[in-house]
């Protein structure tokens, strides 16, 4: 291949991986976190949490109860069959805050509804961290403040360059993919060990990458493509293919609530579809209407999933009578089943633990390739002007970009730490920790720009990575508190996914500070011109 053609794909390559390289590690470490995200609402949920108090033949008596109670549940209400920490009660409903984005969930208010020992309900307002939903949306909209269309937009485009990157990357590599593919050179040349991990990870992770790109970009713009769709292949009746055709007539009396299925039957006309299907929730809606329906929400490790959630399969409540099985794993048409797999690709949802663990691993490398990617773009403008001749003091635009990657990158692992913890340290003072989970990690993140930006990359990268380490391990120190002493009113759970939590963080920890002494030792004894030296003549921007 042509030099110059190589030229021109290294330089593509560099500036889209510049500007969306520090929105991308924020996309891909809490993308990370999110594959774990049931483990982590699990570790956060007070111990009080549980819908073992109602059984399940109870619910018809619940449902009747609380609905009686509180009758704009009936619009839409979970019953929760599982015993697990992250589930504070056998029924919960949500109710969304008026004029709030359809995707944004941040300011609703969830309650959750069991009996008495006289039979009566008892419904109550649910204040139970959602740290695990949080750090979805940072993936989501990559680290923006707003969960919101135009930040999905945003992620969009960035998700553009992304793919742009890629091809360029590979292209880039092509000359000498078989002679450097697997080469890690160690040693005094810290650059040229760098570009090889950088690589190595780039090359080796490349299918994940481009599922990840592709698919991101189509959840950014989907409601674009959606109403494209719907103008030119539906004649704008798109929305009737969901919800059915209109009702004609009068409006038909409101459905008898006593006359619901017990969820004991409902469940068994799912076991006679699959037995192997393993249901974990009954969603309800619009119980009091002609079109009230049941999903009954599924798992099965051995498909595709459409969602993190599992799949569902819609029932009739009354009747229990089979109305899609659409998102049902394993009994989709060809076209449900294709669009599933993309969502689980995307998802992690197949596969079980095995495939969660690999999602996890290669999406933090992920963000490794971005930081790389960074960090060998400020060392190769050191070189250059070498090879120019030039005395070498750092340019402003190195120097900034040093500092922003140091910032950017270590106040989302900061803040992501420090917001996990708050959780459980936060629980019982406070009724809205959704509001103290983005300030506590937005006030990090912004601490540790501002931090990066006022010392300088080398200065401030060694305290920063320390503060990372030390926020991760406040995660398991926080558990290991509530364990021996209870009535400091913390807790820790005994349930693997917690544990695993736990024992996460720790080997994080470690790693953070690694890092941070590695990082101190390159700051006092690296090359003095290099913008990763504390010397002053390294500082001095021109």
């Amino acid at each position: 291949m042509r030099a110059d053609v190589i030229r021109l794909y290294k330089t593509v390559h560099t500036w889209t991986g510049i500007v969306a390289g520090m929105a991308l590690f924020i996309a891909f470490y809490a993308g990370a976190l999110t594959v774990f995200k049931e483990p982590i609402a699990r570790w956060v949920a007070p111990p009080a949490a549980g819908a073992a108090s109602v059984p399940l033949d109870d619910v018809p008596a619940l449902i009747a109860s609380a609905l009686a109670a509180h009758p704009a549940a009936a619009r839409r209400f979970q019953i929760h069959l599982q015993d697990v920490e992250h589930v504070p009660a056998r029924m919960g409903w949500t109710e969304q805050a008026p004029g709030a984005d359809d995707h944004d969930r941040s300011a609703d208010r969830h309650y959750m509804a069991t009996l008495q020992a006289d039979g009566l309900p008892l419904i109550a307002e649910s204040h139970q961290s959602r740290v695990a939903e949080f750090i979805d949306v940072l993936h989501r909209v990559v680290g923006l403040p707003f969960d919101n269309d135009p930040s999905r937009w945003v992620m969009g485009v960035i998700c553009a360059l992304y793919t742009v990157a890629l091809v360029s990357g590979v292209i880039i590599l092509l000359p000498t993919l078989v002679k450097d593919f697997f080469a890690l050179r160690l040693g005094r040349n810290l650059k040229r060990m760098w570009l090889d991990a950088h690589n190595v990870v780039g090359i080796v992770s490349l299918p994940f990458h481009v599922i990840m790109a592709l698919t991101a970009a189509v959840f950014a713009f989907h409601d674009g493509i959606f109403a494209v769709q719907d103008k030119v292949l539906h004649q704008g009746q798109l929305a009737s293919l969901w919800g059915g055709p209109p009702a004609k007539g009068p409006p038909p009396p409101p459905r008898d609530l006593a006359a619901l299925l017990p969820p004991a039957e409902l469940l068994a006309r799912v076991q006679s579809i699959s037995p192997r299907l393993q249901p974990v929730t009954l969603d309800y809606r619009g119980v009091a209407t002609a079109r009230a329906q049941v999903q009954v929400w599924v798992r099965d490790d051995t498909t595709f999933h459409r969602t993190m959630e599992g799949g569902f399969v819609t029932l009739d409540p009354y009747t229990g009578q089979v109305r899609s099985t659409d998102y049902l794993p394993g009994h989709q048409d060809g076209g449900n089943a294709t669009i599933a797999s993309f969502f689980s690709l995307h998802f992690a949802t197949f596969g079980g633990t095995p495939v969660q663990w690999m999602y996890f691993l290669l999406g933090l490398a992920g963000a490794f390739l971005f930081y790389s990617g960074n960090l060998l773009w400020i060392e190769s403008r050191r070189k250059a002007d070498r090879g120019r001749g030039e005395a070498v003091t750092q340019k402003r635009s190195t120097v900034l970009m040093a500092a922003a990657t140091v910032g950017v990158c270590l106040g989302c692992v900061i803040g992501i730490s420090a917001s996990l913890v708050a959780g459980k340290w936060l629980h019982g003072r406070t009724t809205d920790l959704g509001a103290w989970h983005m300030g506590i990690y937005y006030a990090a993140f912004f601490m540790a720009l501002v931090w990066a930006f006022w010392r300088g990359a080398a200065r401030a990268a060694t305290p920063l990575l320390w503060a990372a380490a030390a926020a991760t391990a406040a995660i398991p120190l926080t558990s290991l508190i509530g364990w021996a002493a209870p009535s400091s009113g913390l807790w820790a759970h005994g349930s693997a996914g917690a544990l695993g939590v736990d024992a996460v963080a720790v080997a994080g920890a470690i790693g953070w500070a690694w890092i941070a002494r590695g990082t101190a030792r390159r700051v006092r004894h690296g090359r003095p011109d290099s913008v990763w030296s504390a010397s002053e003549s390294a500082r001095q921007p021109r």
